[in-house]
């Protein structure tokens, strides 16, 4: 995929305001307050000030839409863990995000880890509850530009101490350096044309 046209739709709490769905599957970005879902979109989408980012964790509190080349949209959602918010709020975040989840969109869900941090018990629990309901995921580790390589190596090494995977089943980025950036725009556009109805990719050949 080559990103040629990125914009912000709107914003969203309840479902019945969510933008009307495009025909194609849309990819959302879920994960740890703090985790760099803003920046990697703002990387893989070359736009800088796409999407809102901030060291202050948890500023990401409704599910944020944006448009990409006027066919698919990305989805922004709200983080969980350790933002320094009332419990209640908190809860509000996760309703918001599970309703997203829970809905009957076509959805490809990016779960994003720091490559520096053993998955928490939240970071789990979402990934067992995309897998319970079928939800197609993929992990994107990331902040790897934080570490060298006999880091990285070692950090994977205590993170399979919570998650078994494959190096080639994952995806590796840094919004610093956009390392990672092509793979997943490949991944996407490769979703994308398997989603299509078949009818529709004949004519694409």
């Amino acid at each position: 995929m080559i990103v040629k046209q990125a914009e912000f739709v709107k914003s969203a709490v309840y479902e019945k305001d969510y933008p009307e769905e495009l025909g194609n599957i849309e990819f959302a970005f879920v994960g740890r307050s703090n985790v760099g879902k803003s920046s990697l979109i703002n990387s893989i989408t070359g736009r800088n000030k796409l999407a809102r980012t901030s060291k202050t964790p948890g500023r990401t509190q409704l599910i944020n839409y944006f448009l990409i080349n006027r066919e698919v949209f990305f989805v922004d959602l709200p983080g969980y863990g350790f933002a320094k918010v009332p419990k209640s709020m908190k809860a509000e975040w996760g309703q918001t995000m599970e309703r997203y989840l829970a809905s009957n969109r076509k959805k490809m869900v990016f779960v994003l880890l720091d490559i520096r941090r053993v998955p928490s018990g939240e970071d789990i629990e979402m990934l067992e509850w995309l897998d319970h309901f079928n939800v197609l995921f993929k992990i994107i580790f990331t902040k790897i530009d934080k570490v060298s390589n006999n880091e990285k190596f070692k950090c994977l090494k205590d993170i399979r101490t919570k998650l078994d995977f494959a190096n080639e089943d994952v995806f590796f980025h840094s919004s610093l350096k956009n390392t990672g950036k092509q793979d997943i725009l490949d991944f996407i556009d490769e979703v994308l044309e398997e989603s299509k109805p078949k009818e529709l990719a004949e004519e694409n050949k």
